[in-house]
């Protein structure tokens, strides 16, 4: 592999990945390295008739951009963090989170006057954690599955396949549609993905040293880097895929970081919440001990009846 100064960057190739891999670039430029983008297919981004649950969980959207790192055709891949698995090849590494941005979830129609709470609605979703909280808080609401990229899901919603649509903010917020945003739920109780709202940057362990260097020095943020490192050793212990409707988010409350996560069954009838904080320096015993709670008080039995049911 030729050595020079020179970042390729692996993307899936939706607007909003793209644009994902852009903003890496525009962050890496002032360090006088030279960026190439190099789009991707993905499964996920292929079978969008069948939920992403049935494609299997794993890697759905990450696998194929693996597979190119570990060959050596690109340096870097750009993942929205909540997409990447807890479990990442042995000679991979995450080496950069970008700023996060607000995590929550929104809902987004192009009626301004629905109301979630009171009107009997269809709302489009493909993650089974949304469709869950949607059954636990608004019974009221039917939700439709919905899926491929957020250009596909809004042209669907004009078409009157649904009311609304429930997404991260932050992807909205990327594709400019603020303007289409309805409400913004608290996270209080809707509890966002772990990850969500953030870019992760995943490198080959061998990557040349002064590459890495660039990354952790231009795109890494270090306050936002702590938090995910508890949110995803949670996601490790717990043994969650994408497709488990788990959640989990972790932010700075002075001097020490506060997580919030747990699980919910599909049918949004049992919620298992567990919140602790601890030191920076033990974000991941943080992470696996709220695990291992939510595991004891009844998140193993949801998980295995999660399991038989997907």
């Amino acid at each position: 592999m030729p050595h020079s100064k020179l970042i390729r960057i692996g993307t899936r190739g939706s607007k909003l990945a793209l644009w994902q891999a852009e903003y890496i670039a525009s962050l890496i430029k002032p360090s006088g390295y030279s960026t190439e983008i190099i789009p991707i297919d993905t499964r996920g981004d292929k079978i969008l008739d069948v939920s992403i649950a049935k494609i299997g969980s794993k890697g759905v959207f990450t696998e194929e951009i693996e597979a190119k790192l570990l060959d050596g055709s690109i340096d870097i891949a750009v993942h929205s963090a909540k997409d990447l698995s807890s479990d990442i090849p042995d000679e991979l590494e995450i080496i950069a989170f970008t700023e996060r941005e607000l995590v929550n979830d929104v809902v987004v129609s192009t009626n301004k006057n629905i109301n979630i709470t009171a009107d009997t609605l269809k709302i489009g979703t493909s993650s089974t954690r949304r469709v869950a909280f949607l059954k636990h808080f608004y019974p009221n609401v039917e939700a439709v599955s919905i899926r491929g990229n957020l250009q596909t899901r809004i042209s669907k919603m004009q078409a009157g396949e649904c009311d609304a649509l429930l997404l991260a903010y932050a992807g909205v917020h990327r594709m400019g549609y603020d303007d289409m945003i309805v409400d913004k739920i608290a996270t209080s109780y809707f509890v966002p993905a772990v990850g969500q709202g953030t870019i992760a940057i995943e490198c080959h362990k061998k990557l040349p040293f002064d590459k890495k260097e660039i990354l952790s020095r231009w795109v890494n943020h270090p306050a936002t880097e702590v938090c995910l490192h508890a949110e995803r050793a949670f996601l490790k212990t717990l043994h969650g895929g994408c497709s488990i409707p788990s959640f989990g988010y972790a932010h700075i409350e002075g001097n020490s970081i506060s997580l919030k996560a747990g699980i919910i069954s599909l049918d949004g009838q049992r919620v298992i919440k567990v919140k602790r904080t601890s030191s920076f320096e033990e974000v991941k015993e943080l992470g696996e001990t709220v695990a291992n709670e939510v595991l004891n008080i009844g998140g193993e039995q949801i998980l295995k009846e999660i399991r038989q049911q997907l």
